[in-house]
């Protein structure tokens, strides 16, 4: 229904596919490149159908074979391997290839006991059958059992309480229900925000343990079947994954802001800020059955609302228990140093090797990781090769490409970020944009980053068609955003002329270079299409995928013609496609959204304290039921945003002229355009502050951040938002000051270049 929908919609908006291709190819072969004098645009149009022509699908079938064979975490003797078979491939395409280690905290389980006690004990089984179906999970390889790594050491028998997905809106109701986790173990199901929120927001609030589940509403048969005759989770299915508080930093816990490497300045276990002080467990639903149950036996315990209700067969309550039981939870690791292993390989730029474009994609995973991280990986790997291919034909990129495969991404951005942390005066001078990638799948084409290379994405996929459809990949996304399928947009998203990019926050490989160093950012895939439970599971394995995704991958193949052109026009423009309009556009939505926040706080706040004075809640309440009425809410003072609102029009001005005299000024000398070059390298370093964001110095972008209570999910104008949010709103004036002050030096920096363009 839902892919009918959009294709209904499709074919109202655009025109017939046959037109669509004929329109493309003329695309392709005809337009003027952005950034390319006209004769260089149309040998670059040459080298570009030459390289569409090289990626198979078979290869990217056959990595994938490969690299996902055995379970290969951090510190494997299967991720050594595959480390090797990388390297050894890159060298025989071309490329001068090297693994850069560094040694990273890794802790890996010792003890782990999970049990409920009292009259109908339970010991929790913590492990993940083999599926007759499938034979990579009966492979006899070490494999790392189901955990949440960076939890604290911890053994506690304590009651249990359900707190939903243990947000800051669900602890808000546990209050009214008159509920405290105080000195309890909390249960909560996966889903509804970041992973390690659950275990940081219920120690906050007392808890010594948290307990993190995947409930079939969410992540199994309620939506859809279950493996082995369908893509879901199975009963015993776990999710493992970090709880490492990367809102703060990213990379080795004990190595914060430098490179994980010999001699480098290590803090102890108790500073590291990022270890979650509880003792933390991933468990299937099947072991969550018997201790949610347990709770339901509790006739004096309220009924939980309708929207913390999962798909189980119970009353879902709050807890805890009326019988007496309670849960025992036990976890040990091993505090261990593992290596992490990094893959680089490099093909030097003819006209400016000192200007660099890096390529990246994980490659370790939880267990066999076919879908994460393995379907991402395999086609970057078939993208590196033609590359190579191309370069055996007599191409040569005018600026450096750096393709990397990171290890430790699972854990916490390890690989990624240690790497970045130990080149960061070389990033800092020469890293022009990072092209992030983690699983690809079947469907619409996603992008989050830096808004500077919102025209060159958007004009790459205008010249790539969608394998299912005929359309161009815009058409489609764009489509797709018009139908309200894909990523949440802004109102006015669907009538952008470029696909928006969404704004970047944490969960994949580009924070340390966007959050941390502000080098330019995108991450890409496609997706959205498919289901699956086997995230972070034994079950994802390259059985899984041949049965139920695209085994034949055809959008692995298109995924390495998408982001192998984007590589190609970043390294072979005379002046780098940057484009500063839809910057401009970007940061008066964020602003205006925050005003919208503001004044939603401000009658949400006076509404509330309102009712509260006048008795509302006290007199809507269930008299046999009563519950707590709400905390009263701060209301916001006044917030001046003018000097935001000024540093705004200014860059919405400054972008104009610069992208309009670049658009006019192809022929420029090349001693002029490195210059600019070299200037367009470092342009989002503009927009970082000098000292971080409050309370987190690492992470250092105005414009977006992973956030505090949000983690994966994006904080857009973390510096102001973050501070009214929390009532600090001295901290948000100051922050407004900070925001302009860059967005004014942006403007004044893009001036400063229109007029060298111009005077050439």
């Amino acid at each position: 229904m839902r892919r009918l929908a959009v294709l209904s919609l499709l074919a109202a908006i655009t025109p017939s596919i046959a037109q669509q291709t004929s329109l493309a190819q003329q695309a392709t072969t005809s337009a003027l490149l952005p950034g390319f004098t006209p004769a260089d645009s149309a040998t670059e149009r040459t080298w570009e159908a030459k390289f569409l022509a090289l990626p198979d699908a078979k290869h990217i079938v056959d990595n994938m074979h490969v690299l996902a064979a055995h379970p290969h975490h951090v510190g494997s003797a299967a991720q050594k391997a595959n480390a090797d078979w990388l390297v050894e491939h890159y060298k025989s395409w071309g490329w001068d290839a090297k693994i850069e280690q560094f040694d990273v905290l890794y802790p890996t389980p010792r003890t782990r006991v999970l049990e409920l006690t009292g009259p109908h004990p339970y010991k929790a089984r913590l492990e993940e059958p083999v599926v007759a179906e499938d034979p990579y999970t009966a492979d006899p390889s070490p494999r790392i059992p189901p955990y949440n790594i960076y939890a604290a050491d911890g053994d506690v028998t304590a009651p249990l309480i359900y707190v939903n997905y243990g947000n800051k809106a669900d602890y808000e109701e546990l209050a009214r229900n008159g509920i405290s986790v105080q000195g309890a173990v909390v249960i909560a199901r996966y889903g509804g925000g970041w992973r390690g929120l659950k275990p940081k927001l219920a120690a906050m609030h007392g808890a010594v343990g948290c307990l993190i589940y995947s409930d079939p509403a969410d992540d199994g048969y309620g939506q859809g079947d279950t493996i082995p005759q369908g893509p879901m989770r199975p009963k015993w299915g776990v999710q493992r994954g970090s709880v490492a508080d990367t809102t703060l930093y990213a990379g080795d816990p004990l190595t914060p802001g430098v490179g994980s490497v010999p001699g480098a300045k290590r803090l102890t276990r108790e500073e590291a800020k990022v270890i979650m002080p509880i003792p933390t467990l991933p468990i299937s639903w099947g072991d969550a059955e018997p201790l949610l149950a347990s709770l339901s036996t509790n006739l004096s315990s309220r009924t939980v609302p309708a929207t913390w209700r999962g798909g189980l067969p119970m009353t879902y309550k709050f807890g805890p228990a009326a019988d007496g039981s309670k849960v025992h939870l036990k976890v040990v690791s091993s505090w261990d140093t593992k290596p992490v292993l990094d893959v680089i390989a490099t093909m030097k730029g003819s006209e400016e090797p000192d200007t660099w474009i890096v390529r990246g994609n994980h490659y370790d995973g939880w267990v066999n990781g076919a879908d994460d991280p393995i379907s991402g990986q395999s086609a970057l790997l078939e993208e590196a090769r033609a590359l190579g291919e191309l370069a055996k034909q007599g191409w040569k990129p005018k600026r450096t490409l750096i393709y990397t495969a990171w290890d430790g991404e699972e854990p916490g951005l390890l690989g990624s970020t240690e790497w970045a942390e130990t080149h960061a005066d070389e990033l800092t001078k020469h890293g022009a944009l990072y092209i992030n990638s983690d699983e690809n799948g079947r469907g619409y084409f996603g992008a989050e980053g830096s808004q500077a290379v919102e025209a060159m994405v958007g004009d790459v996929t205008r010249d790539m068609t969608d394998p299912e459809t005929g359309a161009t990949v815009f058409q489609r996304q764009k489509a797709a955003q018009s139908a309200g399928h894909g990523r949440e947009v802004h109102p006015e998203a669907s009538a952008r002329a470029t696909i928006e990019l969404g704004p970047a926050g944490s969960g994949s490989d580009f924070a340390g270079f966007i959050d941390h160093l502000g080098v330019a950012s995108i991450n890409i895939g496609y997706g959205g299409e498919d289901r699956s439970g086997t995230y972070h599971s034994s079950y994802d394995t390259p059985w899984h995928w041949d049965t139920f995704a695209d085994a034949k991958q055809v959008y692995g193949k298109l995924f390495a013609q998408t982001a192998g052109l984007m590589v190609l026009r970043m390294a072979d423009a005379d002046i780098m496609p940057y484009r500063f309009n839809e910057l401009a556009l970007t940061v008066k939505g964020y602003t205006d959204n925050l005003k919208t926040e503001v004044k939603t706080l401000t009658t949400d706040a006076n509404a509330r304290n309102k009712a509260l004075a006048d008795g509302t809640y006290k007199l809507a309440d269930d008299p046999k039921l009563p519950m707590q009425p709400p905390a009263p809410l701060p209301v916001p003072p006044a917030l001046d945003f003018a000097l935001l609102d000024a540093a705004i029009t200014k860059l919405a001005a400054a972008a104009t002229r610069y992208d309009s005299t670049i658009a006019s000024s192809p022929n420029l000398l090349p001693s002029k355009r490195r210059a600019i070059n070299d200037d367009l390298a470092t342009a989002e370093r503009k927009l970082l502050g000098a000292d971080g964001l409050p309370h987190r110095p690492w992470v250092k972008h105005l414009l977006y951040a992973p956030g505090i209570f949000t983690g994966y999910g994006a904080s857009t104008l973390p510096g102001v938002r973050e501070a009214i949010e929390d009532g600090r709103y001295d901290e948000a004036r100051q922050q407004i000051i900070v925001l302009s002050s860059a967005l004014t030096d942006e403007a004044a920096w893009l001036d400063k270049l229109t007029a060298e363009t111009a005077g050439s």
